[in-house]
C-alpha cells in the first residue's frame, strides 16, 4: 500500500523476541503469524532441521516416500481420533484445497456427485487465499473483490456474543443459528460437505464459539448425510488449549487439516487427514478413475517433516499443553485493565489467543475506523513499546508463540496495553 514507504527488516531473533536492522526489539506478538512454538533460534528444530540436510533435502512424493514423513503422518493420525490417512501439502490454504476435492470427489466416488456438489460453511470464516478456500471461508474485507470469481456456498449465522440480535440471549441466538442448519440440511440434499473453523474463527473476528456450537453442528451433519470437515491450522496444536481442538469440541470430523504450527512455525507444511470411510471411496484400478489428481512439489518435504516430528516430540517432553492452560490465565488477570480502556469494546479470549475489539462508541458498538490503516498505526506505535503487532481490521490480537513464559507473556500484555492507550488519539 501507497502508506508504506518502507518496512523493517529482522536481523535476528532469539525466544519470543524479534531484532531489526535498527537493533530495535520486539517481542513477537503474532507468533511469526500465529505459527510459532518454541520461540525463535530453537536450538533442538535447527538441529533436526541440519541433520536430515545432510542426508537429502527433498525428494518428491510421487511414487516415492521418505521415513521422516512417514514419522509424521503416523503420529498425526495416532494424535487424531478418527483419522485413518493423511494428505502432505504445503501449506493452509492448499490443505484446505485438498479438504474441499477430497469430499466433493467422495460423493462421486460412490455413485452420488450428481447431487451432492454444495459446500455450507458459517459466516466470516476463513479457510486461506487461493479461490477455493475463499470460496469456504468469505470475509467480505477480504476477498468482497473477487466475488463474482467464487464457486457459491451456503453460509450460515455463527453466534458472536457482542453483537447478538437485539432481545436475544446468546443461547438464544445459538439455537437460532442452530435451527437454520438444520432446516435447510432437511430440506434439501445437495449439500456435500459443511467446512467450519474448529474451535474459533479466528481471521474472521476473533470469535469463540459458545460451547456445544460445534458439537451440534457435527451431530446435523451426521444426522443428514452431510460430511463433516474442520479447519485445525490456526485453531488446534494448542493454540486454543488442546492439542486437538475438535476432541475438546467433541466432535469428531470426517476431514480435519492441521498447518502453521505442525513444524513449530519453522519450516513451511500442512496436513490434511480423513477417515477410513473417505480414504476406501479412492481405492481401485488406474481405470477406475477414483484417485485423487492432486499433488504439490513441497508435498512430505522430509526437511519440514524433520522439524515438525522434532517439534511433536518436544509437546510431549515439556508438557507443553499443560503449561499452555497455566501460561493463559495470564491473560485473564488483565480483563478489567483492558476492559476499562474507554475504546474497548469487547475482549474475546481463549488458549494462547485474545482479539481486544476497538469501537469509537461502546454504548452503539460502533467500530473504529480511522483515516489511516488501523494495522499500520498499531505496528508503529507497538514497534515503539517493543511489541510487533498485527490487526485485524478494529480487532487487536495477541497470539505469541505457544512456549512464551508467564513472565514474557506478562511484559507483552503490558505491552499491547500501553500501546492500546497511546494509539487513542490516532484512531478515534
Amino acid at each position: 500500500m501507497k502508506e508504506w514507504s518502507e518496512f523493517s527488516k529482522i536481523s535476528k531473533a532469539r525466544g519470543v523476541w524479534l531484532t531489526d536492522s535498527d537493533g530495535n526489539r520486539m517481542i513477537d506478538a503474532v507468533a511469526s503469524m500465529w505459527c510459532n512454538v518454541w520461540g525463535h533460534s530453537n536450538p533442538r528444530l535447527i538441529k533436526a532441521i541440519t541433520n536430515q540436510a545432510k542426508s537429502f533435502q527433498h525428494t518428491s512424493m510421487f511414487n516415492l516416500t521418505n521415513e521422516p514423513a512417514e514419522k509424521m503422518a503416523k503420529s498425526l493420525v495416532q494424535l487424531s481420533p478418527g483419522m485413518y490417512k493423511v494428505f502432505f501439502s504445503d501449506n493452509g490454504s492448499s490443505a484446505m484445497e485438498v479438504a474441499i476435492k477430497l469430499a466433493l470427489q467422495y460423493w462421486k466416488n460412490i455413485g452420488g456427485g450428481e447431487k451432492k456438489t454444495r459446500i455450507a460453511t458459517i459466516e466470516n470464516g476463513y479457510h486461506g487465499d487461493t479461490f477455493g478456500a475463499m470460496s469456504v471461508g468469505y470475509v467480505p474485507e477480504f476477498f468482497d473483490k473477487f466475488k463474482k470469481q467464487l464457486f457459491p456456498t451456503v453460509r450460515f449465522p455463527v453466534p458472536n456474543r457482542y453483537r447478538l440480535p437485539r432481545s436475544m440471549s446468546v443461547t438464544e441466538y445459538q439455537n437460532l443459528c442452530l435451527e437454520k442448519i438444520e432446516e435447510r440440511l432437511a430440506r434439501e440434499d445437495d449439500i456435500a460437505a459443511f467446512v467450519m473453523e474448529s474451535g474459533a474463527e479466528v481471521a474472521g473476528g476473533v470469535i469463540i464459539y459458545p460451547k456445544g456450537f460445534q458439537k451440534r453442528i457435527g451431530q446435523l451433519c451426521k444426522k443428514y448425510g452431510v460430511l463433516f470437515v474442520l479447519d485445525e491450522i490456526a485453531t488446534g496444536f494448542g493454540r486454543l488449549g488442546s492439542m486437538v481442538q475438535y476432541k475438546e469440541q467433541e466432535s469428531i470430523p470426517d476431514i480435519v487439516t492441521y498447518g502453521k504450527m505442525l513444524t513449530g512455525g519453522y519450516l513451511t507444511m500442512a496436513a490434511t487427514l480423513s477417515n477410513k470411510r473417505i480414504y476406501d471411496s479412492f481405492l481401485g484400478t488406474f481405470n477406475d478413475r477414483r484417485h485423487l489428481f492432486h499433488g504439490h512439489t513441497y508435498t512430505g518435504n522430509p526437511l519440514a517433516a524433520a522439524a515438525a516430528n522434532e517439534s511433536l516430540r518436544m509437546y510431549k517432553e515439556n508438557r507443553l499443553i499443560r503449561k499452555i492452560q497455566k501460561t493463559s490465565k495470564v491473560f485473564e488477570r488483565y480483563y478489567e485493565e483492558i476492559s476499562q480502556i474507554d475504546y474497548v469494546g469487547d475482549i474475546r479470549h481463549k488458549g494462547m489467543l485474545m482479539g481486544i475489539e476497538l469501537v469509537q462508541d461502546q454504548k452503539r458498538k460502533i467500530p473504529i475506523s480511522p483515516k489511516e490503516s488501523v494495522n499500520k498505526i498499531f505496528f508503529e506505535q507497538g514497534r515503539k513499546n517493543g511489541v510487533y503487532l498485527r490487526t485485524l481490521g478494529n480487532i487487536v490480537m495477541i497470539v505469541p508463540p505457544l512456549a512464551i513464559s508467564e513472565q514474557e507473556l506478562d511484559s507483552l500484555i503490558q505491552r499491547v496495553i500501553h500501546t492500546i492507550k497511546s494509539a487513542k488519539e490516532m484512531v478515534i
